[in-house]
């Protein structure tokens, strides 16, 4: 079969848990291998979600704090994307540099339109929080710290409504971007594929395997989410080592190119 640009399309490959597992214990070998690389991707993660936490807190919209660390992981697999080239590097036994990598990434020019689709729905995200506020708590809702916000979630009725549909809204948006690019960053590093070629790739893969991968998609939102809650420091260790796990989890979902 071939792609919208004409060319053969990926074998996609059935995977079970233990090739998660497998995935898991590479990424956490290659975070052992480059730590400092990890760390600093890590780091700028976290760095990006206290800047937008003290932004939030400035414009009085602390209340978002919980849904911004629960969408944080819609943008993990573009925030990962260094992680990924890293891991390829590794295991083609090229050379590792912060050089390199910007070069490999900047040349994909189809990685654009994957980070446009992956911040496009983490907007949508946001905003469909801020309309949920709006017609649930209230037009004019406003709060002045996250304990007050979190005192009417918890303890009306129109905020226990607020936080059944937004956490069911938010669980298909995050399943959607999941289906969308668990190996389309990776496929894009990886291959000369355009961007809708991979995000078919990716949905293929979930449609094959879908219990292992759902679980894969259900362990990282877990892990990210807990990761926020202390500043955003979790990210330091969590975000390499998924990053380097997603491109093993990868490797093992597609299978290479047969050689001539």
């Amino acid at each position: 079969m071939t792609s919208v640009s004409g060319k053969i399309d990926p074998v996609v490959l059935r995977i079970r848990a233990a090739d998660i597992a497998e995935a898991l214990g590479r990424g956490l070998r290659d975070f052992q291998a480059m730590p400092l690389y990890g760390l600093m991707f890590g780091a700028l993660y976290a760095a990006g979600g206290v800047i937008i936490l003290l932004c939030l807190t400035a414009f009085g919209m602390v209340y978002l704090a919980y849904p911004l660390a629960a969408g944080f992981a819609l943008i993990g697999p573009f925030v990962a994307i260094g992680l990924y080239e890293l891991s390829r590097r590794r295991e083609a036994g090229q050379p590792i540099s912060l050089a390199g990598v910007w070069s490999t990434v900047k040349s994909r020019g189809e990685i654009g339109w994957m980070a446009f689709v992956t911040l496009f729905i983490f907007v949508i995200w946001m905003y469909q929080v801020r309309l949920l506020i709006a017609l649930l708590i209230g037009l004019n809702a406003s709060f002045s710290s996250l304990r007050e916000f979190l005192t009417v979630v918890l303890t009306t009725t129109e905020g226990l409504w607020f936080l059944a549909i937004g956490n069911a809204v938010g669980a298909a948006l995050s399943l959607i971007l999941f289906s969308l690019t668990v190996v389309s960053f990776p496929l894009l590093l990886d291959r000369d594929v355009d961007f809708v070629t991979a995000m078919i790739t990716s949905v293929r893969a979930v449609v094959t395997s879908p219990v292992p991968l759902i679980g894969w998609a259900a362990t990282i939102v877990v892990l990210l989410i807990v990761s926020a809650i202390p500043y955003f420091l979790g990210f330091l260790v969590t975000l390499p080592v998924l990053g380097h796990s997603t491109w093993h989890l990868y490797r093992r979902i597609v299978a290479p190119v047969a050689n001539p």
